[in-house]
């Protein structure tokens, strides 16, 4: 059976854009060129009649750029500081961008505390089926702004998880600065097999997760993507990591092609996002 080939047919998409995907490695600034490619890839999507959901980190990244802070801030709020400034101007480049290709993006700022609190939760699922019945791309972020570690994600793997979950997406694609899953770290081991389809996610894999990340701009490694796996797949989307070096990876992954490793949806008849939630 070719599962890639079940992609095309997907119709309600999460995308996760790592920070180290959209900043030039050199300067830590905004990639315009890759800004714009992402957008024309989502706005052809939904062009072709799907839904797509963007969770986009580099807010942080863009908010100390901004203000010439060449380090990761030291403080919380420095960090929230960060994020209030860089938020707003990820958001003004991300409307004017869609609005070129005829596409109306929209925020939606979470934290833990959205999905914890049953009205909360309520509302936000609501706010998402109406910005996409409207055809309006929501752009999702963590609320770092306010966020402390007591009500964070931590990272936006889990969070975009979180919000297929809550939307009943049928696809996640997490891109990142890794090709997908690999049997071990390829940068220390030049051995390490890479797996293109994970049908179940069992305790070895899970055990295989690394807590790194290659990035000085990122959050996430391994080991939040596979706990990604875990909350996507249960809630019965498929998910796919891959490298976000070139956007155009995203339609080559719609149309089945072979690129990243691919989590096939494993539905469990008694999923319940707040026990995910409180592992985190």
């Amino acid at each position: 059976m070719d599962y890639r080939d079940k992609i095309k047919d997907k119709k309600r998409i999460v995308i996760k854009i790592g920070s180290s995907s959209l900043t030039h490695a050199e300067t830590g600034r905004l990639n315009l060129t890759k800004l714009e490619i992402l957008v024309r890839e989502i706005s052809d999507l939904c062009n072709q009649g799907k839904e797509v959901v963007l969770v986009s980190s580099g807010a942080i990244a863009v908010g100390r750029k901004t203000i010439g802070l060449n380090h990761k801030p030291d403080s919380v709020s420095q960090k929230q500081a960060c994020a209030a400034i860089g938020q707003a101007k990820l958001m003004m480049i991300y409307q004017k961008l869609f609005a070129e290709y005829n596409q109306v993006a929209g925020q939606v700022l979470m934290t833990k505390n959205t999905m914890i609190d049953n009205l909360n939760r309520k509302n936000a699922e609501n706010t998402f089926h109406e910005l996409l019945a409207m055809g309006v791309i929501p752009i999702v972020n963590e609320n770092d702004t306010i966020s402390t570690y007591e009500i964070e994600f931590g990272d936006n793997d889990t969070l975009s998880a979180v919000v297929a979950a809550l939307i009943g997406a049928d696809l996640l694609i997490l891109l990142s600065d890794i090709d997908g899953l690999f049997t071990d770290d390829p940068h220390r081991n030049p051995k390490a097999e890479f797996i293109d389809v994970v049908e179940q996610l069992d305790d070895d894999l899970l055990a295989m997760a690394k807590g790194t990340t290659g990035s000085s701009v990122g959050t996430g490694g391994m080991s939040t993507k596979l706990t990604a796996a875990e909350i996507a797949t249960s809630a019965g989307a498929d998910m796919v990591i891959a490298n976000g070096a070139d956007f155009h990876v995203i339609h080559k992954i719609m149309q089945g092609r072979k690129h990243g490793t691919l989590f096939l949806a494993d539905p469990k008849e008694e999923f319940y996002l707040i026990d995910y939630l409180e592992k985190i």
